[in-house]
């Protein structure tokens, strides 16, 4: 997946924090920082890096429950 280093660049800087992401690492509920206002910095984030555009109806908890999650659901997005 291509734009996983780009996705884990984007919540560092985001969240402000200096974390390894793999697929399996837990995000929400499990970093602190990661609240509904820094998802909503995360989605702004990819939309205007990545030239993507994420639905409300889209958005879910399920996704932003590890970053393997998200990864997969940025790069379906991209492919569409």
């Amino acid at each position: 997946m291509p734009n996983q280093q780009l996705l884990a660049d984007i919540l560092r800087t985001v969240l402000q924090i200096d974390k390894d992401f793999s697929a399996d690492t837990p995000l929400l509920g499990a970093i602190p920082e990661f609240d509904s206002m820094a998802i909503i910095a995360v989605i702004t984030e990819l939309e205007d890096q990545l030239g993507i555009e994420f639905d409300d109806d889209e958005i879910s908890a399920e996704i932003f429950e590890t970053f393997g999650r998200l990864n997969a659901f940025v790069s379906q997005k991209q492919a569409a």
